[in-house]
């Protein structure tokens, strides 16, 4: 295929500025360990594990060949009142990777989903529990929930939201956390533990036992890796507690291993309630994702209902479907056996220091970064967005891919990738950035 504007012209690409691209075209055309490879035999070393997704690398043979056999076996089950042995067997793996107490497991198939998802669950929890008056949702600003009409109503960028009036009533949002005082810090920063009281003010605004849950990502991903500060997490639990609000932990980035362990909840030391999961599930390979509840959730719901009655009027036709099952499988197992969550948190200081070696340069503003993700702010150009935009470009065609919000790179590697990755993945941002 000749990979011209007219050729691509079909296709409506998500989140791209489509007349640009179609024009220019950026294609990746094959994935092997951390690297891509252009449609004009270009290497690429993979930023950003694809989205956020690929922990393990790209083509795993292991993954390939469980799907390849899966495929072979049972291509597809109808989950509604029937089943099949891969998501009773993945849904136990999953749970022994969550927190203490989280032992039930709903899959669907996109991070937005699982939003969508643990937006009814929270819904239908009180409601068994005779408070069906919690319809409201707290979120924050800068946040990302995903693109369903749920996960849009919770976020907080504004891009993301202005086109789209519709969206769900009921929601508030905090501020972020994003501070001045803040600036470059490695890990956690000191300053910001007081911006979780304003989830104290909505619920003494608009009443605490109107609130079904509060949702936040431990780290806000696709804004540019937002850590956060020192006691934030813990604030908010105990603001939780106090009212009755369910904590939803959005662990669609930070889930698998990106904080150095298997969930952020277990790095920082936070229980929610609900946690939110996708990318790195299936290593990328194929679309997938999950919500997972504390034990008391599930039994209140289920055991609300009467006897062979259905207890939640909710799922998809791909929840949990074979293939991606066995995808994950595949992928859970190599994450356990090459030790990778791990090894993200040996190769974590190391990753952390060379990204920050970069905050010498005027160009960035702000360098943040926790485990194994980091955001590079750069000073805008005469436009906002405009500057990344064109640095993805140029990176891409200077074999590097780096994920892009605006003038925001978040470099977040594969969990296989060696220190001399590392320093390359640096080279390339300090001269490209720097405009040799």
């Amino acid at each position: 295929m000749q990979y011209t504007a007219n050729t691509l012209e079909n296709h409506w690409m998500p989140f791209t500025a489509n007349r640009a691209f179609k024009a220019d075209p950026r294609l990746m055309v094959k994935g092997e360990g951390v690297y891509y490879w252009d449609q004009n035999g270009g290497k690429i070393l993979d930023g950003s594990s694809g989205m956020f997704c690929s922990a393990a690398g790209h083509c795993r043979p292991e993954i390939a060949e469980a799907v390849y056999k899966q495929l072979q076996v049972n291509d597809f089950a109808p989950p509604f009142t029937n089943g099949h042995p891969g998501s009773f067997e993945l849904a136990q793996k999953v749970c022994r990777l969550t927190p203490d107490g989280m032992d039930h497991v709903f899959f669907t198939n996109s991070g937005s989903e699982a939003v969508d998802t643990a937006l009814k669950i929270a819904m239908a929890y009180h409601r068994a529990r005779g408070e069906g008056q919690r319809t409201r949702f707290v979120s924050r600003e800068r946040a990302y929930h995903g693109v369903n009409i749920g996960g849009t109503s919770l976020g907080g960028m504004v891009k993301n939201r202005e086109t789209f009036s519709g969206v769900m009533p009921g929601v508030v949002h905090m501020r972020h956390t994003w501070l001045e005082e803040n600036r470059y810090s490695k890990g956690q920063p000191e300053v910001g533990a007081y911006l979780a009281d304003d989830l104290q003010r909505i619920a003494e605004t608009y009443g605490g036992t109107t609130i079904a849950a509060c949702f936040v990502e431990p780290i806000a991903g696709s804004t540019g890796c937002l850590v956060p500060p020192k006691g934030y997490l813990e604030r908010l639990r105990e603001i939780c507690d106090a009212h009755g609000i369910l904590l939803v932990f959005d662990e669609v980035i930070c889930g698998f291993g990106r904080t150095g362990k298997a969930f952020a909840a277990q790095s920082f030391n936070v229980m929610p309630d609900i946690i939110t999961m996708a990318k790195a599930l299936t290593n990328g390979a194929i679309p997938m994702a999950a919500v997972a509840v504390q034990d008391e959730i599930y039994e209140t719901i289920v055991g609300a209902a009467p006897e062979n009655a259905i207890e939640l009027f909710h799922g998809y036709t791909y929840s949990g479907h074979p293939t991606a099952c066995a995808a994950g499988l595949a992928a859970l197992e190599i994450y356990e056996k090459e030790n990778l969550f791990e090894r993200a948190a040996e190769l974590s200081p190391y990753f952390l220091d060379r990204i920050f070696s970069l905050q010498d340069m005027d160009e960035i503003t702000d360098i943040r970064g926790y485990g194994l993700i980091a955001g590079i702010d750069l000073a805008p150009g005469d436009a906002p967005g405009q500057r990344g935009t064109q640095l993805q470009k140029d990176l891409f065609w200077n074999g590097l891919h780096v994920k892009f919000t605006a003038d925001t790179g978040i470099i977040a590697p594969p969990f296989i990738a060696e220190k001399q990755h590392i320093d390359q993945m640096v080279d390339i941002l300090r001269n490209i950035i720097g405009g040799k």
